[in-house]
């Protein structure tokens, strides 16, 4: 099981986590939160009780929840394709607070 942390979170695997769209362009998608269930380059698929919602990476800000603890996540650090994400992701881990 990985130890998801405010610094590596950039660098783990989101499907599977509950998360919260903390901001976004698009105000409709603002409030979203559910079960993050796939996951391309551009956006996140998540799983809501009204149904499943696409929402865009690049323009969004997310809270993502592991257990008890919180991680907000600027779209940006996590605009990449899951396999791509520990290469690309680096940068932001290195300049995000432990």
């Amino acid at each position: 099981m990985p130890s998801y942390n405010n610094r590596n979170i950039v660098l783990h695997e989101l499907i599977g986590l509950k998360v919260r769209v903390m901001e976004s362009q698009d105000r409709s998608r603002k409030g979203i939160n559910g079960v993050v269930v796939d996951e391309t380059k551009n956006t996140l698929v998540i799983d809501t009780a009204s149904g499943r919602k696409i929402v865009p990476k690049l323009t969004s800000t997310f809270k993502f929840v592991y257990g008890k603890r919180n991680f907000t996540v600027e779209g940006y650090e996590i605009n990449f394709r899951p396999h791509e994400r520990l290469e690309k992701g680096l940068k932001f881990y290195k300049r995000r607070r432990a």
